[in-house]
């Protein structure tokens, strides 16, 4: 039977040896893989610790599950489908990965292992850039000596002529086809054109240049990891050749600085897949690579779709006289109860 020590061994494999087996090793200064996230707000810095959070390591499992982003949603569906593993791509946190409760309870309850490996994940693969359509020459992980300020510079495939092309083949390998069928199916269905879903809304978009602006070499930056203005005047003068400001996994919007900065110096800026996607990019690779090193085990992918809805066409009538009925009787500054939950 395979148990979760052959799963952090397969990560191991993965990710060629980066997963941390210990708190003695979690613990040591300096590690390259574990390290604080801080962002200053009081309470809220997490340890990312790549290996098993919680669960027993001579634990069998027959199943796994691949999420970006651990949540009590991702714990129930785990527990209701007989999931025995959860790997997260993302850091655990008690209460911010499990409903606002500890994360050993509401795991031991399921049977479930949880298990992180973010840090330890990044760089392994290239998929990112080849699904934007670009073979990377040159990267850097710290660029400007920030810790994951990753920045890659890539020359464009040879069908990959335009920002038009990048845009298609964006679109094409993300089956974002099916993604707006389903919404409109929804739409339909509860007869309301105000439904929105992420991957959509955040899909790939030119801010300079039209789908028909050539492009042949391409700064591809991640700017939720600091990338400043700053760094890109910089990267442009290390790579006078780059014709083009590509921004994935976050983006920018009009009027943001990069764009502006960009335009200056005479660059196209497309945004291309966001975070919404990223369970597709990094998530299903290595999912397929447990599936290949645990054999009999089934490997699933959970993966996070998110609307927005009014909130007067959410739900049936049911729905909307019980939220009316208690937002009135007890959120309105009257009618309290003593305790909650």
């Amino acid at each position: 039977m395979t148990t979760v020590n052959d799963l952090m061994a397969a990560l191991n494999v993965i990710t060629g040896g980066r997963m941390v087996d210990s708190v003695e090793e979690a613990a040591q200064e300096n590690h390259p893989f574990v390290m604080w996230k801080d962002s200053g707000i009081y309470g809220k810095k997490i340890l990312e610790i790549p290996g098993l959070i919680h669960g027993n390591p001579e634990q069998k499992i027959k199943k796994i599950a691949v999420c970006m982003t651990m949540t009590e949603l991702g714990i129930e569906l785990a527990g209701a489908t007989g999931v025995d593993a959860i790997v997260a791509h993302h850091p655990i946190a008690d209460a911010a990965s499990c409903g606002g409760v500890t994360l050993k309870d509401y795991l031991d309850l399921y049977g479930i292992s949880a298990l992180e490996c973010h840090e330890a994940f990044h760089g392994l693969h290239p998929g990112i850039a080849y699904l934007h359509g670009h073979q990377v020459v040159k990267s850097d992980i710290s660029y400007g000596g920030v810790h994951g300020n990753v920045v890659f510079v890539g020359e464009v495939f040879p069908e990959v002529k335009t920002l038009g092309d990048m845009l298609r083949r964006l679109d094409a390998h993300m089956g974002l086809e099916l993604e707006h069928d389903l919404l409109s199916y929804e739409r339909d269905l509860k007869a309301c054109d105000d439904i929105h879903e992420a991957s959509l809304l955040t899909k790939g978009r030119i801010h300079i240049g039209n789908e028909n602006s050539p492009v042949n070499k391409v700064l591809h930056i991640f700017p939720h990891t600091g990338f400043s203005k700053e760094n890109l005047y910089q990267a442009i003068k290390e790579n006078p050749d780059v014709d083009t400001v590509l921004a994935s996994i976050s983006r920018v919007y009009p009027g943001h600085e990069l764009i502006d900065a960009a335009r200056s110096l005479g660059l196209n800026f497309l945004v291309g897949n966001s975070h919404v996607l990223e369970i597709l990019e990094n998530g299903m690779p290595l999912a397929y690579a447990l599936e290949q090193l645990l054999e009999g085990v089934e490997v699933v992918v959970f993966r996070d779709r998110v609307t927005s809805t009014p909130v007067r066409a959410l739900g049936n009538q049911h729905l909307q006289d019980y939220a009316e009925r208690f937002s009135k009787e007890h959120l309105m500054g009257r009618n309290l109860i003593s305790a909650c939950l």
